[in-house]
């Protein structure tokens, strides 16, 4: 079977190089729509003499639904710029382009946090599909949070081998995702008619942070595990405060 991996970016010429490299090891074509990114980004794509389009950013499940429509062959590996195979798990898709055996595949995503490799708070193993039939599978969620799931019913294989995350590199970058995220989940809710309490918002802000450090045994992550948890607990507070200002307002 022949096998397209499909890529949206944006300013990613931190990432990309390490994602192209990686598909290279079980693609047959490459094709990565940008949302006119004004860094490298694009001279790094072009290097890798892969398909580059570009279009303007409307939403991450549009603009994944989009790269995903674009693929030619009938099966497609969708990746966000800042993940990458190991080689293990570029072995498993191998053999499943000698024969796949369903409609689509996951896989265990782990996640590095600052240079630490996340085993708990919630966020290994993190199961994503990402490998499906063209035909049979769509982006779906509520913006940020997209996945990718099959249209009707049908066989979900797992496979073997972790898809490296490299989420952030500095605690920066985890507060400005926070926001960016933040501002985007809100205006999702507040286009629904959703809003909350004060008491509400505190109340989820704990239970965030409890789920994620004990629920979920981010304790066992030490230090990390407990940053990762109090910043979880912020990005809830941001969301529902920014649901709050929308609703009263103020922009």
């Amino acid at each position: 079977m022949k096998l397209t991996g499909v890529i949206i970016t944006f300013n990613e010429e931190r990432n990309i190089d390490r994602c192209l490299r990686s598909l290279k090891l079980v693609c047959d074509e490459i094709i990565v729509l940008d949302s006119f990114s004004t860094d490298r980004t694009a001279e790094i794509c072009q290097s890798h003499h892969v398909t580059f389009f570009q279009h303007a950013f409307d939403g991450h499940i549009q603009q994944k639904n989009r790269a995903l429509q674009m693929a030619e062959t009938d099966w497609v590996l969708s990746l966000d710029a800042d993940e990458a195979l190991t080689d293990e798990l570029a072995a498993a898709i191998s053999q499943v382009k000698n024969g796949p055996k369903a409609e689509a595949y996951s896989f265990n995503r782990l996640t590095n946090y600052c240079g630490y490799w996340v085993k708990h708070c919630g966020w290994y193993p993190d199961t994503k599909t990402r490998l499906v039939m063209k035909s049979k599978a769509s982006w779906t969620g509520v913006n940020p949070h997209d996945r990718l799931a099959l249209i009707e019913d049908g066989k979900i294989g797992c496979l073997t081998g972790d898809l490296l995350h490299y989420s952030y590199y500095t605690k920066e970058d985890h507060f400005k995702q926070i926001d960016y995220f933040g501002k985007i989940a809100a205006k999702e809710l507040f286009d629904q008619g959703k809003n909350i309490s004060w008491g509400l918002l505190y109340v989820k802000v704990l239970n965030q942070f409890v789920k994620s450090f004990v629920i979920k045994t981010g304790f066992r992550d030490g230090k990390t595990g407990f940053l990762i948890s109090v910043r979880s607990a912020y990005a809830t507070y941001v969301k529902y405060r920014l649901l709050r200002k929308l609703n009263t307002g103020k922009q």
